[in-house]
């Protein structure tokens, strides 16, 4: 008789036993999940969240960054931001290592910036991130003081702050603003003192084209500088909120003034000036901002 012989049963491999249970793994979770589903809806809800699909059309709500000064030391600035109806996102202290506090997450809105606009957006506060800077603040004058300097350890900490926000949220150049920007009629910080042309080189805002508007200059001294109208054009082409009236009445006086404390900080006078309009013409934009 021949004898039967059987296939022979090969143990499974250590691969095969680790695959396994993987698998296992796997079924109980989606075992869970399936539970978790069920026991959602014996719970009462009316419905179930499927999250399992990603839209492409989609962007930040946050498309401004908003600078300001605190006019105030650190411990009554930390108290105002935290105890009454104002607030910011973010302080940068003016400790020899600043401390930057975080005050109100990004996807909140923060009461920062008031009655304000920019690029014909009105009340921004729902749109933009607010970041307040410790220094005790400036005073109007005449004889060109532009007010104490921001140490250099606290713009280095403003400067990436402000990168790592605007890369967040894809803010544009031209959105990184202060507060005298977007409410030149109320408000003057972060001040002349405040160095926008180092954060432009450092690739945070934007900065005028310096050879064309010492070409520019030139032109205006020529020929004069260009009349109201044309400043009301191009402070609204780069931006600011500024009626068209035609002739220099206090709001467009208010408004250069607040591009000067940006673009112009050695010599804030509200005058319509050659050097003004040469900067203000070569202020670069793509148009609207927004």
């Amino acid at each position: 008789m021949t004898a039967l012989r059987l296939p022979c049963l090969k143990l499974p491999t250590e691969a095969t036993r680790l695959l396994l249970a993987r698998c296992q793994t796997a079924v109980t979770v989606l075992c869970l999940l399936l539970l978790a589903g069920c026991a959602s809806e014996r719970s009462g809800a009316p419905y179930s969240i499927n999250d399992s699909l990603k839209a492409n059309g989609k962007n930040s709500r946050i498309d401004i960054i908003v600078l300001h000064y605190t006019a105030s030391t650190k411990p009554s600035a930390l108290l105002t931001l935290t105890n009454r109806e104002v607030s910011a996102h973010y302080v940068v202290s003016d400790d020899s290592k600043p401390v930057v506090y975080k005050l109100v997450d990004e996807n909140l809105s923060a009461w920062h910036a008031g009655e304000s606009s920019w690029y014909g957006r009105t009340f921004i506060n729902p749109r933009s991130i607010g970041i307040e800077i410790v220094h005790p603040g400036w005073t109007r004058n005449s004889d060109g003081d532009s007010g104490p300097s921001y140490p250099a350890a606290q713009i280095d900490a403003v400067i990436a702050l402000t990168r790592e926000v605007a890369r967040r949220h894809g803010v544009a150049a031209e959105n990184i603003v202060g507060h005298s920007d977007v409410a030149p009629l109320r408000k003057q910080d972060p001040g002349p003192a405040f160095p926008w042309k180092k954060l432009a080189q450092a690739g945070v805002g934007r900065w005028f084209d310096e050879a064309a508007a010492a070409k520019y200059q030139a032109e205006y001294v020529r020929n004069g500088s260009p009349d109201a109208g044309w400043f009301q054009k191009q402070l609204k082409r780069v931006g600011y909120s500024v009626p068209e009236t035609n002739y220099f009445d206090a709001n467009t006086l208010h408004t250069i003034a607040a591009f000067q404390m940006h673009y112009r900080p050695e010599s804030v006078n509200s005058k319509p000036d050659a050097q003004t309009a040469a900067r203000l013409r070569a202020l670069p934009t793509n148009g609207s901002g927004l």
